[in-house]
């Protein structure tokens, strides 16, 4: 039987989106792809396969995840399986540089970046941007490498520490700072290459943004006295030309679900900063706003599947 195929390398992460398979009677199996192998003279099992690793699996002891995965989706698209954010897709989760050139080919407008290897050309990179900086990786995640500096003697100071974090793929981004008139950023959620809904993100307490429940720091960090806002919050009836550059964007990059992110200026003027194709929703911002994105893309891969057998009853 034909069912839907989830890679991934986080077991917490697909937990709600079990829930919903189980909820619409949907038929799935899952592909841990921390390690294994690919044998390309076998043929692969038919049905849908829905891409989800993610650029920080290396953060989880899983270094090779998203280079076997790869292989995987070369070997699924060789046989002209349905894949859900492909190779290409998979390219721009690992690589922050490749996303920013696919962004502006879509004349989508990114930060200043530069980026650089080696710990001297970091510091060159730096020197060149003139203003307030951050540092991340360009293969991140979970925030990786985000660090915000005044002063290149600042920077200097940092990775000459023991609290720099070398990327796992050896690159490290220089990126103008973006000061925004408030502290939040807006991510924008798409399924099935459809906008789904925005979510304000507030940024007060720092730029690790995953919206997952699992990444979910808690009150006990919150300033004494405070009384906490929601973090996260979807934006009712949203609506910005943006949107449909997204989709164009993301449709040329064989991308179906992702959640891509956009920061503000002082000046009203926009840019987008992060695609990320294994994309988490928070809980507490869907059950205020009564809109549910992993039952959404369950139902949009239950319907991939019902394309590819359209005799057979698959429950919605």
């Amino acid at each position: 039987m034909r069912k839907i195929h989830v890679l991934h390398e986080n077991d917490v992460w697909v937990e709600p989106l079990r829930a919903a398979f189980v909820e619409q009677q949907l038929p799935y199996a899952e592909w841990f792809l921390s390690e294994g192998t690919v044998d390309f003279a076998q043929s692969p099992p038919e049905g849908v396969f829905y891409n989800r690793m993610s650029a920080s699996s290396h953060t989880r002891d899983h270094r090779y995840a998203a280079e076997l995965t790869g292989g995987v989706l070369a070997w699924l698209e060789a046989h002209g399986r349905r894949v859900i954010n492909n190779g290409r897709a998979l390219q721009l989760e690992i690589s922050k540089m490749a996303q920013y050139g696919a962004l502006q080919r879509h004349g989508i407008r990114t930060p200043r970046t530069i980026a650089a290897v080696g710990q001297e050309h970091i510091l060159a990179a730096a020197r060149r941007m003139g203003g307030p900086f951050i540092t991340k990786h360009n293969r991140a995640g979970k925030g990786l490498g985000v660090h915000l500096f005044q002063t290149v003697a600042g920077l200097e100071e940092h990775i000459r520490s023991a609290a720099f974090e070398a990327p796992v793929d050896g690159v490290t981004l220089i990126q103008e700072y973006i000061q925004a008139p408030e502290p939040f950023i807006t991510r924008v959620e798409f399924v099935g290459g459809k906008f789904l809904y925005a979510v304000r993100v507030d940024t007060s307490l720092g730029f690790e943004l995953c919206p997952a429940d699992a990444c979910q720091i808690g009150d006990a960090f919150c300033p004494a006295g405070t009384t906490p806002g929601p973090r996260f919050e979807i934006i009712e009836r949203f609506e910005h030309p943006l949107i449909e550059r997204y989709r164009r964007f993301i449709a040329d990059n064989g991308i179906g679900i992702a959640g891509i992110e956009f920061i503000t200026d002082r000046s009203g003027e926009l840019y987008t900063y992060d695609v990320n194709t294994n994309t988490n929703y928070n809980s507490e911002a869907e059950a205020k706003a009564g809109i549910f994105g992993m039952r959404a893309i369950a139902g949009y891969l239950g319907q991939e599947l019902r394309r590819q057998q359209p005799d057979q009853r698959i429950a919605a």
